[in-house]
């Protein structure tokens, strides 16, 4: 019953897929981008059987859910040599341009791709440009490595599974460029997902990034990085980890920070950062599931809101394998451990819900696209208010959106300070509600509301 359910899907999934895509008025991004939600897909433990086959099965309940951007984990042959656990690790990689038998075979990534194209996703693949496994066949070729005096592979931090390229070798730049030229061209890629893009020189993702637009120049590109935002966003990345916002969120669900500090973070990236980069905003990914815990182990009860949270402050935001499903789990990191399916997930439908929100409510957009966020004055230093508000006669736009959040683990009741937004709206919880200059309200521990207008 559930193939058959998911067939039927799909199906009409297909149909709506088939209508002449939203327009935009900027292009600094792929238009697509813009109303966007980006999902981590961990191929080995979303299902039973870990393949992109039975991935393949999963794509309509992803996109039924909203998503529309998938990032695939990386998929190549996993080194052997000091390998970490049974399986080892996705980031240590034997060989770039082949697919790791235990996903399945080339073909069934191409025909995962191909469905996931029809069902109208863009998908990026995860590229780990800064080191390879110790058994790649690069480790023969001298001076593509760094290498102690002794000449043994150099490993970093307690990476003992890999060993670290040397970007002063510039036939390893070109080898690389050439390994990635061939997944956006053979194979049919969107784009890249740069794991710890930070390690390896701005000059030569500036340079890769240029030569791979050339051909394709609506590829999506998202640096692992938050540190370096300001250069990377130049020219090679359409986005960047909001790291510090993330870990921000962790300490306010915490009770170690608070309402002033996300402001003040929010500030400090308006000042830094160039307004035309893409954050991304997530509650969890692979690295912070299985090394830091599950939202509800860092979040507790503020989880759902800090998950509203992300889709409310400018940027894309991005949910990781098992979110939506209702796990509960920290997800082994080099051996097999499938994500926790809750049937009826309240998650699912909180996701879905989010992701609607979004795709039509064009004030939510990212940024050039969709609008500033403006604090809104509340009496009440536990309550995060905020309003975006898009007008553009061109884009034929009158939108405003109104968050409120109560950021702590105790009832508040708040009055803000609404002159110039008054006027009827609809609530995220499907009631129409008539918002005056001075707005009392009233909300439970970590309850949010988001009106729209």
């Amino acid at each position: 019953m559930r193939k058959l359910f998911f067939l039927a899907l799909g199906g009409l999934l297909l149909a709506s897929c088939s209508q002449a895509p939203k327009q935009c008025c900027a292009h600094r991004h792929p238009c697509y981008a813009y109303s966007s939600t980006i999902y981590e897909l961990n191929t080995r433990q979303l299902t039973d059987e870990g393949t992109f086959a039975a991935a393949e099965a999963v794509l309509p309940e992803l996109r039924e859910c909203g998503i529309d951007i998938l990032w695939i984990m990386p998929c190549q042959p996993i080194g052997k040599v000091t390998r970490k656990g049974t399986l080892g690790s996705y980031y240590s990689i034997q060989d770039y341009c082949a697919i790791n038998p235990e996903f399945g075979t080339r073909a069934d990534f191409e025909h995962f791709l191909k469905t996931a194209h029809e069902l109208g996703f863009k998908v990026i693949l995860d590229w780990v440009a800064n080191h390879t496994a110790p058994d790649h066949v690069w480790t023969q070729n001298e001076g593509w490595h760094y290498r102690d005096s002794l000449g043994n592979l150099m490993v970093q931090y307690d990476w003992t599974d890999i060993s670290k390229l040397n970007y002063d070798n510039q036939d390893m730049r070109n080898a690389m460029l050439a390994q990635m030229q061939w997944w956006m061209d053979t194979i049919g890629l969107d784009g890249f997902r740069c794991d710890v893009a930070g390690e390896v020189p701005t000059d030569f993702w500036n340079w890769a990034m240029d030569s791979l637009r050339v051909n394709h120049p609506k590829m999506f590109t998202l640096a692992e990085n938050e540190d370096k935002a300001q250069e990377f966003t130049e020219s090679a990345f359409d986005m960047y980890y909001g790291w510090n916002l993330h870990h921000l969120m962790n300490e306010v669900a915490q009770g170690k920070k608070g309402v002033e500090d996300l402001w003040g973070y929010f500030a400090q990236c308006d000042t830094t950062i160039r307004p035309e980069a893409i954050r991304m905003n997530f509650t969890s990914n692979h690295d912070e599931n299985s090394w830091a815990g599950t939202e509800f182990e860092r979040m507790g009860d503020a989880a759902s809101l800090f998950a509203a949270f992300t889709y409310v402050v400018p940027g894309m935001p991005m949910i990781y394998t098992g979110q939506p499903s209702g796990n509960h789990h920290r997800l082994a990191f080099f051996e097999k451990d499938v994500i926790d399916r809750v049937e009826n997930a309240p998650q699912f439908a909180m996701y879905k819900q989010l992701n609607e929100l979004r795709e039509n409510n064009r004030a939510l957009w990212s940024n050039e696209e969709g609008a500033p966020m403006v604090r809104v004055a509340a009496d009440n230093d536990a309550i995060f208010a905020c309003v975006r508000e898009k007008h553009c006669e061109r884009c034929k736009v009158d939108n405003t959106v109104i968050a409120v959040m109560n950021m702590s683990d105790k009832e508040q009741t708040v009055t803000l300070d609404l002159t110039g937004y008054e006027g009827t709206y609809q609530c995220i919880c499907g009631k129409e509600k008539e918002m005056v200059a001075e707005e009392t309200m009233s909300l439970q521990p970590w309850e949010y509301r988001i009106l729209t207008k």
